[in-house]
């Protein structure tokens, strides 16, 4: 098991790693949309907040030379399931065929008042 680690996406406010590699799967922790550059959440609503924490999955990825096409699980958790079709527009950007299974979940509350949180699990090719 490997711990992974980027300054490109938000440190860990607690104990916990931004991603563990095991074997040939990469499981990210959920990245809730905060600017690593300056520590707040990504101005805007649902749509801006997807976009910085797909942005923070996509940096933990870099770090170990994946890319999203790498990714084959996400899931998805959502403060108002409302906003599930705004959230899936900007998902889109991120993905393409063939897209990774997901699990989309409506949630009580996530950490900071965040309106969304994506965590990921990544195959590593040899």
């Amino acid at each position: 098991m490997k711990a992974i680690s980027t300054k490109n996406a938000p440190a860990a406010i607690g104990p916990y790693s931004q991603a563990i590699r095991v074997g040939n799967l990469v499981f990210s922790s959920g990245q809730i949309p905060i600017d690593p550059a300056t520590g707040a959440f990504a101005k805007g609503g649902i749509k801006e907040q997807t976009r910085q924490s797909l942005s923070n999955v996509k940096a933990i990825l870099d770090e170990i030379g994946l890319s999203m096409s790498d990714v084959v699980k996400t899931t998805v958790f959502l403060a108002d399931m409302n906003d599930f079709a705004d959230m899936n527009s900007i998902y889109a950007e991120f993905f393409s065929e063939p897209y990774p299974a997901r699990s989309a979940v409506a949630v009580k509350a996530l950490p900071k008042g965040a309106l969304v949180e994506i965590e990921v699990v990544a195959e590593v090719k040899s």
